[in-house]
């Protein structure tokens, strides 16, 4: 029941008492490192929908990613400025897998189950990433899968791979239909 409260005040955290603690709590993380390992989540809804359970092999971490688009180092050899290509570039990767693999590379005995979004300001996102150690939970499902979050195999990957439904109509995304046709014929 508390789930409920919880997840209709995450729903608008600008309009509910969520805008008021996060804003305390980002000063306090803004001064911590880019990845630190938390107890427990922060929206405890969100955690439980995606796998997470309280429990020995589940480890919960909290990564800051640097907002903005990708910038390119500016190049030394002569072009004309149209091709100097430095600002304005956009990375084909979302911050939220950013933020996994950076888990990931930080804690390597551990497999990513998944993430979801905590907080932001004008300069940083911060996300919550749920780990699995798969010595301590064998027979969980992922526990035959290694470093999925580098094959996008977690749910960010697959949104950057084109996996997730476009539109409401949308079965699926792929199979394309050229691909369907290919095969039938």
């Amino acid at each position: 029941m508390a789930y409920k409260y919880i997840a209709k005040a995450w729903k608008k955290p600008k309009e509910s008492f969520v805008k008021d603690l996060m804003w305390q709590r980002a000063i306090e993380w803004r001064k911590q490192h880019a990845i630190v390992r938390i107890e427990r989540p922060t929206r405890l809804d969100r955690a439980r929908n995606l796998g997470y359970k309280a429990k020995q092999g589940f480890v919960m971490a909290r990564v800051r990613v640097r907002r903005s688009g990708f910038r390119k180092t500016r190049p030394t050899g002569g072009r004309r400025q149209k091709r100097l290509g430095v600002n304005k570039f956009k990375l084909a990767k979302n911050m939220r897998l950013v933020a996994e693999e950076r888990a990931a590379k930080r804690f390597p005995n551990l497999e990513v189950l998944n993430s979801y979004w905590v907080w932001e300001d004008g300069r940083f996102k911060w996300f919550e990433v749920i780990m699995v150690d798969t010595v301590l939970l064998p027979d969980h499902p992922i526990a035959n899968q290694t470093r999925r979050v580098f094959r996008g195999l977690t749910s960010a990957g697959k949104e950057v791979r084109g996996l997730h439904h476009r539109g409401l109509g949308a079965e699926k995304a792929r199979p394309s239909r050229k691909a369907v046709l290919k095969r039938k014929q």
